[in-house]
């Protein structure tokens, strides 16, 4: 729950396969509280058990995405003896382990980006695996400016933005619009704030559509040859395609080609 109300910190609502987890906490810039992403990671585990839940999609309430950690609370933590040590630790592995509980999570995962999108924030967008912002959205690593390096965000900003973009955006602080953020490869598409909440469910809804297997194996593979030099990756790849062509969704999507028809997923 919300420390000031007895709103839940995230909501969550199913609609056919697309599962829709909103961040809850608009008064505080629906900032990365120890709460907020425990809530976040039950959430998404819970989803990989649940057969129904084909795609995610990771929204926010208010006029900001995620302003990042929560300063306030972590601030409170240097009043302990190790001046805050453990719990600054244990906190960013905590955010840690919610960056790899997305890109790892079987499902395809996207963000849709309303409003501003920082540190923290920003790292949750580029950990997802697609996203989709309004126009008016703006993207940030400004911990430089307050004297902490954005530094867990830059691993998933490096591995989605060209360098020099991100040595850019981590060395000023400035921000990045959702236009020039589309041309960076941070985010898919950027569309008019009345559109945006419809144009992430049509690609979600299109993306649910696809054969489920397929789709888990592909992105399970996607992730795990970006790490591969590129002889290994090769190798790789063509291992997960003959187990993919030996998977029933292959034979039958082939068959159904091959017969000019629509496919019959197996279930």
């Amino acid at each position: 729950m919300n420390a000031t109300t007895s709103e839940p910190l995230l909501l969550s609502d199913r609609k056919g396969g697309v599962l829709r987890l909103t961040l809850n906490r608009p008064r505080a810039r629906n900032a990365l509280s120890s709460g907020l992403m425990r809530a976040l990671l039950e959430a998404l585990e819970h989803a990989a058990s649940d057969a129904a839940v084909k795609v995610i999609v990771l929204a926010a309430n208010g006029p900001v995405f995620s302003a990042g950690h929560d300063l306030r609370e972590m601030s409170q933590a240097r009043a302990d003896g190790d001046k805050g040590k453990e719990s600054f630790a244990a906190l960013f592995t905590q955010c840690s382990d919610l960056m790899l509980a997305i890109v790892c999570h079987p499902r395809p995962v996207i963000a849709e980006v309303q409003g501003l999108a920082t540190a923290a924030g920003c790292q949750l967008v580029a950990s997802c695996d697609l996203a989709v912002a309004a126009d008016t959205a703006a993207f940030a690593t400004p911990g430089v400016d307050i004297g902490l390096f954005c530094s867990t965000p830059m691993v998933a900003l490096s591995r989605n933005v060209p360098r020099k973009q991100a040595m850019e955006m981590l060395l000023t602080g400035e921000s990045v619009s959702a236009k020039r953020a589309v041309v960076i490869g941070l985010i898919n598409r950027a569309v008019p704030p009345e559109t945006l909440t419809e144009a992430t469910l049509a690609l979600a809804e299109k993306i649910a559509a696809k054969p489920f297997a397929t789709v888990r194996t592909g992105k399970r593979a996607f992730y795990e040859q970006m790490e591969m030099p590129l002889e290994g990756a090769y190798r790789f790849a063509a291992q997960v395609m003959t187990e993919n062509m030996l998977d029933a969704e292959a034979n039958e999507g082939i068959c159904a080609f091959l017969e000019k028809r629509e496919p019959n997923w197996p279930k």
